[in-house]
C-alpha cells in the first residue's frame, strides 16, 4: 500500500488488557505469550510494520508491561516510527490514549486493532486502505455470521435469532482520525463509557460505518484454547529447519593476573592476549551462531584492526549474533562451549558460566553447557602457552527445511 502526505494512516494497536480469561503464565498477559516461538503482540506489530501503508503505530500498553513490551520486540528491526503510551483501565479508555498519542502527527486516517489479533494479512489491510480513500469515514471488518443463534435465558432457549444481516465484528477497525478522535472525546465528556468497540462509538456519533470483508484467519486469541490452537497453526508440517553451527578459537596466554571464560573473570597467574577481552569462549561460541544462518564471522563483523573494540567485552559479540540469529527468524535452543586448558581450573565456574551464557542468550540455563578438558601436557595448551575454546549452536529457523 504506497503512502502519500495526503493519506497518512496511523495505527492504535491495544494491548493494555490483562486477559484473565487466557489462564496465568509466567509469560505475563495473553499479548506477550508466544505462539509459534515468537510474542503475540511481536507478530501484531510485525503485520502492520512491515505491511507498507502504515505511517507511524502506537502500541497502548499496561503501566506493569513495560518491560514485558521492550523485550516482546527487542530483536526486532522495525522499518517505520512506533511509539507506546499507557493505557487506562477499561479499552475505550485506552483507545483514546493511543488516538491522543498520534494527534500533532499528520494522520488523517486510523486503524485501531487488537493486539491479540496477530493472523490478519496484508490484503485485509488494503481492502480497508481502499474504502477510507473512496471517502468512508469508518470501516469496519466483519464476516457474515453462519451459526445459527439462540436466545438463552436461565439455561433454557428462548428462541431463534434470524442471522440474515448479521456480522461478526474484527478489527482493524479504521476511521477518519479527527472524526474518531472528537467522537472518542464526546462520549467521556458526555460520560459515555461502556462502549465495547471503535465502530459502536462512530455509530453513536452519527457516522456512517462502511462494512469491509473481514479475513476468517483474523481470529481473537481469547482462551488458553485459542492460544494453543494459534500453537498448533504454527506448527511446522514438514521436518523442522534445526540448524547446527560449531566455531573455534585459540588464545595465546601471558604473563597477568586472570583470564574471562564465558564471561566470568577468574583469577590466575596469566591472562588472555588479544584486541577485545579475548574471551575465547565467547568468541568460539559467537562464531557458531553466526554459521547457523551463513552470517560471516566475528572478524567481518568485529574486525580486530577497529579500535573502538580494543579492550571490548566479548558478550557484546555474542549478542549482537544472537540478535541477527532472531532477527533472520531463528530460534536458539542450545549452546555448548567446551574449554580446552591445563589453568585455571574450570570446574568451579562452570556454573556461573551457564547463567552468564543464559543471560546473554536470553534463553534457559538447561539450554546452556560448558565443559572443560585439558591437552595432557601435550602442545601449546599443553605447554600453557594458550587456551581453545570449541562451541556449537543449535538453532531452529522458520518454514522448511
Amino acid at each position: 500500500m504506497p503512502k502519500s502526505d495526503a493519506f497518512k494512516i496511523g495505527v492504535v494497536i491495544v494491548a493494555a488488557g490483562r486477559g484473565e480469561r487466557a489462564g496465568s503464565s509466567i509469560e505475563g498477559p495473553k499479548q506477550y505469550r508466544r505462539v509459534g516461538g515468537q510474542p503475540v503482540i511481536a507478530r501484531t506489530l510485525d503485520g502492520f510494520a512491515h505491511w507498507g501503508g502504515a505511517d507511524h503505530i502506537v502500541c497502548v500498553i499496561h503501566s506493569d508491561d513495560e518491560a514485558l513490551f521492550d523485550k516482546a520486540i527487542a530483536a526486532r528491526t522495525l522499518p517505520g516510527p512506533v511509539s507506546t503510551v499507557f493505557g487506562g483501565a477499561t479499552r475505550q479508555q485506552s483507545v483514546l490514549a493511543g488516538l491522543q498519542a498520534l494527534k500533532g502527527k499528520g494522520m488523517t486516517h486510523v486503524m485501531i486493532h487488537d493486539a491479540v489479533r496477530p493472523f490478519f494479512d496484508n490484503a485485509l489491510l488494503d481492502r480497508i486502505a481502499n474504502a477510507l480513500r473512496q471517502g468512508a469515514l469508518a470501516v469496519l471488518p466483519a464476516l457474515p455470521v453462519t451459526d445459527t443463534l439462540k436466545k438463552g435465558v436461565d439455561g433454557h432457549v428462548h428462541g431463534t435469532v434470524p442471522r440474515e444481516g448479521l456480522y461478526a465484528a474484527q478489527t482493524p477497525q479504521s476511521f477518519a482520525f479527527e472524526d474518531i478522535t472528537a467522537a472518542h472525546e464526546q462520549a467521556v465528556a458526555e460520560g459515555m463509557t461502556k462502549f465495547t468497540d471503535d465502530a459502536a462509538i462512530a455509530e453513536w456519533a452519527g457516522m456512517t460505518v462502511v462494512l469491509a470483508e473481514g479475513s476468517p484467519d483474523n481470529i481473537k486469541l481469547t482462551l488458553k484454547r485459542d492460544l494453543e490452537m494459534a500453537n498448533e497453526k504454527l506448527a511446522p508440517h514438514s521436518l523442522p529447519d534445526v540448524r547446527t553451527g560449531n566455531g573455534y578459537d585459540v588464545h595465546q596466554l601471558e604473563p597477568g593476573d586472570g583470564v574471562t571464560l564465558c564471561g566470568i573473570f577468574i583469577a590466575h597467574d596469566q591472562k588472555l592476549k588479544g584486541h577485545s577481552d579475548a574471551d575465547v569462549a565467547l568468541h568460539a561460541l559467537t562464531d557458531a551462531l553466526l554459521a547457523t544462518y551463513g552470517l560471516g564471522d566475528i572478524g567481518d563483523h568485529f574486525p580486530p584492526s577497529d579500535p573502538q573494540w580494543k579492550g571490548a567485552p566479548s558478550r557484546i559479540f555474542l549478542a549482537h549474533a544472537a540478535k541477527l540469529v532472531r532477527e533472520h527468524g531463528g530460534t536458539i535452543m542450545n549452546a555448548d562451549v567446551s574449554l580446552i586448558a591445563e589453568a585455571p581450573k574450570v570446574g568451579p565456574h562452570r556454573q556461573a558460566m551457564r547463567e552468564k551464557l543464559a543471560e546473554i542468550l536470553d534463553i534457559s540455563v538447561d539450554r546452556c553447557s560448558v565443559k572443560a578438558t585439558t591437552n595432557e601436557t601435550i602442545g601449546f595448551v599443553g605447554r600453557r602457552e594458550g587456551i581453545a575454546a570449541i562451541a556449537t549452536a543449535t538453532v531452529v529457523y522458520g518454514g522448511k527445511a
